[in-house]
């Protein structure tokens, strides 16, 4: 996978998608078409996010997001869709906490109408940290930004997961817990084991990431500690911000109930994963920003709570990302867009900085 072209995600057409849209819409607002469907142009590898005008004398014309689960002919990043629960999930958040998640407006289960369950929210205007080409790289808004701009971005963007992590109780989160055994933690990391093997079933297996889940259980913490909601793709690429405040939080589908240093682990991992990109192609990127240090102190100072056990959730987040970076590069390869070489290892992006952390490395 390279970061100057976006894999295909999608066999869909959206003239199709779009004419299906207005159909159903006419069963929940008689007389609304959808008009202006686009598709975001810089982030999103698995479900499919359209964003769409609704254009109907009453109410005035609405603009909305439509989440849509991925579709089964496009050798799918994950083996299961559940938009109920991503609609529960963001329902829950905007109950009982203050973080800013968009109106969910309706949750279709029905595949029929647009061929998989989908639903629709209030659209949210601002900016969003780009994917491709990443935010780290010259010539985009939060690279131009002053050290002061980002700052403040940071910080708030760190109080998004203070606040989630403190205001849900865990129990009204019940729906997200994986299944199996032992505490949250040993049941989200079997979970992640149980989609590696979905990945590379009838395929080369990775020794590189098979060697990661044994690192984990070396460094496994002594005491994982109380689960929280847990957003499960906590990054600023999934944020809308007005100006430098966040405006929306998004992509709910990988929430679960896991320790607070997951979501903390995974929002220092993809920054350093963008960054590390960055200084490979030669440029300085951003090496001040959502520093590993500075994270964990400002989330020590909004939670009291200290994380823990650092090492472990880093590489964790790390060999997360290894999995779905791997699954679609055999995307990739399904659609003919690469060929599948002799060391599946390769087909990770981030296979150097992921082998540093096995190795005990990366942080020093």
């Amino acid at each position: 996978m390279t970061t100057t072209r976006r894999p295909r995600t999608t066999t869909r057409d959206p003239e199709e998608l779009t004419r299906r849209l207005t159909a159903w819409l006419g069963t929940r607002l008689p007389g609304a078409e959808a008009a202006g469907v686009t598709l975001p142009a810089a982030n999103g590898l698995s479900s499919e996010t359209l964003l769409f005008d609704i254009e109907h004398p009453e109410p005035p014309l609405r603009r909305c997001a439509l989440r849509l689960a991925a579709d089964p002919s496009a050798y799918t990043v994950f083996p299961v869709y559940d938009m109920v629960r991503q609609y529960r999930t963001m329902r829950l958040v905007a109950e009982r906490t203050d973080l800013p998640v968009p109106r969910v407006l309706w949750l279709e289960e029905d595949p029929g109408p647009l061929g998989a369950p989908f639903f629709v929210m209030e659209r949210v205007e601002g900016r969003v940290p780009p994917d491709v080409m990443p935010y780290t790289y010259e010539g985009n808004w939060l690279h131009a930004a002053s050290d002061a701009e980002r700052e403040r971005l940071e910080a708030a963007t760190v109080g998004l997961l203070a606040r989630l992590h403190d205001q849900v109780p865990a129990g009204a989160a019940e729906f997200l817990a994986e299944a199996g055994d032992g505490d949250a933690l040993r049941r989200h990391v079997t979970a992640q084991r149980a989609y590696y093997d979905w990945v590379v079933a009838g395929l080369a297996p990775s020794p590189l990431i098979e060697a990661a889940f044994d690192r984990l259980d070396h460094l496994w913490p002594d005491d994982p500690g109380a689960p929280v909601l847990s957003w499960g793709d906590a990054r600023i690429g999934n944020v809308v911000y007005d100006g430098f405040t966040p405006a929306a939080v998004l992509d709910w589908e990988m929430a679960a109930l896991a320790p607070r240093e997951v979501d903390l682990g995974w929002t220092i991992y993809l920054h350093r994963f963008f960054q590390d990109l960055t200084v490979a192609s030669g440029q300085r990127g951003l090496p001040g920003f959502l520093r590993r240090d500075r994270v964990e102190a400002r989330y020590a100072e909004l939670t009291g709570h200290t994380p823990r056990d650092m090492e472990f959730h880093t590489l964790y987040a790390a060999l997360r990302h290894a999995i779905v970076m791997l699954r679609i590069a055999y995307r990739r390869a399904h659609f003919g867009e690469v060929a599948v070489p002799a060391d599946p290892d390769t087909l990770i992006l981030h296979h150097d900085s992921l082998r540093a952390m096995v190795q005990g490395s990366y942080w020093d």
